[in-house]
């Protein structure tokens, strides 16, 4: 009875993690969930009043299709300000989340058979939306030993003929690693080389990095016609429920989004829309505090995971994800329980220790398990400390 399209598109694990979390707790089980990428802050006061003048203001009307003048005008300062890049009003749309941005950009640019280069781990919902254009993903292993980054050669070895776009996060989603300038000079240059080759680059965690300023594909001069930079306000304002994302990219990419959104959503919310003039045009130091509070939490999850045997660690960046590998674990038993794969563990420890986590494999790295630490100190110590001694049981 169903396409074909939606029997063979996979569903969020991120999301089906949650939603089992949440029937679990239903059911009176005290269930920690370490699972969803979002900010346990409340939305800043200064964005909320924002919202409350929308309403007063009645934008209760529909909206133009890439977003209001004024808001693509405050997104367009904001990317000169924090990232360098010059985009005009018109190379911005703003769209119902950076999800969408993407698959808007995926649907602007992707026919059957192109192949479309993935680095692993990736944010499991890239390889889903490409496939749903009939693209073909091709994927490049990174391991935990370079902190998960993917290199010039590799990307170089990755491109054939076929090769129409590349999507990669930075920070990362699910590793939490940050290409430095150097790095990132790096796939700049390969990627300037094949003229086709078109790069989303999403950037919805920049203000979350720990080791300095963000750095956009984009702001390298050779790959800007190139680059399609995505951002939103979900993860750095704390405005997951809003709803908005955005893109930064050349004319005609935009004005195909624009195009395809009007088919879909037209418009997004306008009230969300007032919120987020009001996030972009905030000087960054205004959300500090929460950039601060991931760091010190990102620091003491790793001391605590570190007193683990069988975790092997690296540190991340920036985001809010640890992603250990978990091999050691394999082919060990407890009760009835044997751990054979990454989904194996993470349903253990969601089973034995009432902590849900996101297995590696929905990432496309199947020795990992992702941890999210967007949660209180209390918390992520209780987390650890059962996670601790339900491993211990294992042999």
């Amino acid at each position: 009875m169903l396409s074909d399209k939606v029997n063979n598109l996979a569903e969020s694990a991120t999301i089906a993690m949650a939603s089992k979390s949440r029937k679990l707790i239903a059911q009176g089980k005290d269930i920690i969930s370490l699972s969803l990428g979002e900010p346990d802050f409340n939305t800043p006061d200064f964005v909320k009043e924002a919202a409350k003048e929308g309403v007063d203001q009645n934008y209760s009307k529909y909206m133009p299709v890439p977003g209001y003048l004024d808001l693509r005008e405050a997104i367009s300062n904001k990317f000169k300000r924090d990232n360098g890049l010059d985009y005009n009003a018109n190379q911005i749309v703003v769209s119902t989340g950076a999800k969408q941005s993407i698959m808007n950009v995926v649907m602007a640019l992707v026919n059957p058979g192109d192949e479309v280069i993935i680095p692993i781990p990736y944010w499991v919902t890239y390889v889903e939306q490409v496939r749903l254009m009939g693209g073909i993903p091709v994927t490049v292993e990174t391991s935990i030993d370079d902190d998960f980054k993917i290199t010039p050669e590799q990307l170089e070895n990755a491109i054939t003929e076929k090769s129409k776009l590349m999507i990669f996060s930075n920070p990362c989603n699910p590793t939490g690693s940050a290409y430095s300038k150097e790095e990132m000079a790096g796939l700049a240059q390969v990627i300037a080389k094949h003229s086709n080759l078109y790069v989303i680059s999403d950037e919805i965690y920049e203000h979350i990095n720990f080791v300095g300023k963000n750095v956009s594909l984009a702001s390298f001069d050779e790959v800007y016609n190139q680059t399609i930079t995505v951002n939103g306000v979900s993860k750095a304002f704390a405005m997951t429920g809003y709803r908005i994302g955005y893109i930064g990219a050349p004319q005609e990419i935009a004005a195909a989004c624009t195009k395809l959104q009007g088919q879909f959503t037209s418009g997004t919310s306008s009230i969300s829309q007032r919120a987020a003039k009001a996030a972009v045009e905030a000087d960054p130091s205004a959300i500090q505090f929460m950039v601060e509070a991931f760091h010190k939490r990102r620091d003491l999850v790793l001391e605590k995971l570190g007193e683990i045997e069988g975790l092997k660690l690296n540190t991340p960046e920036g985001a809010f994800y640890v992603f250990p590998d978990v091999t050691s674990y394999f082919g060990k038993s407890h009760g009835n329980h044997t751990i054979n794969s990454a989904t194996d563990l993470s349903m253990y420890l969601l089973d034995e220790a009432l902590v849900a986590l996101v297995t590696g494999e929905a990432f496309g790295a199947p020795n990992c398990i992702r941890l999210s630490y967007a949660a209180s100190e209390e918390v992520l110590l209780e987390a650890i400390q059962r996670m601790k001694t339900a491993l211990d049981k294992l042999a």
